[in-house]
């Protein structure tokens, strides 16, 4: 199992990808970062979108 830390970044880069490039998601898609996110309260998402 990988550490606490690496997940929250994972889920951070994932969910930034997603919002940089504009990209859409469903329910599904959508419940894999939910899930990595419990437990980063710290973690916040920085993104710029792409021109």
């Amino acid at each position: 199992m990988p550490a606490a830390s690496a997940q929250c970044t994972y889920g951070a880069d994932w969910v930034a990808t997603e919002l940089r490039w504009k990209l859409t998601a469903d329910d599904k898609e959508r419940a894999a970062p939910e899930g990595l996110a419990k437990g980063c309260a710290d973690t916040v998402v920085k993104y710029e979108v792409a021109p």
